[in-house]
């Protein structure tokens, strides 16, 4: 299972931990939804914070890897260039 996955799962299983003791609680209706209204925006927060990161993460590994494909491709270029010009003296 994908660490992202697991991490889903266990923010969404804390959610509902908590919206479900809120409304569980001997409290006014209006406290109650108050709290959820900021265990909502804290939540949302974290969430948010947690995907940039998770999408900082991707972009720098795909950078790495673009880069590393380009490297590759002009190794490819400069050996096939190598075996050309040894090819053409070996003939002439």
């Amino acid at each position: 299972m994908s660490t992202g996955k697991v991490l889903l799962g266990i923010l969404a299983g804390a959610a509902a931990g908590a919206i479900a003791g809120i409304l569980l609680a001997p409290d006014k209706g209006e406290n109650t939804r108050k709290k959820i209204s900021k265990k909502s925006d804290d939540y949302v927060k974290d969430l948010k914070s947690k995907f940039d990161d998770f999408l900082e993460t991707i972009t720098d590994k795909f950078d790495t890897a673009k880069g590393k494909a380009y490297d590759l491709v002009e190794d490819g270029k400069s050996k096939a260039q190598e075996v050309k010009h040894n090819i053409r003296n070996t003939v002439n």
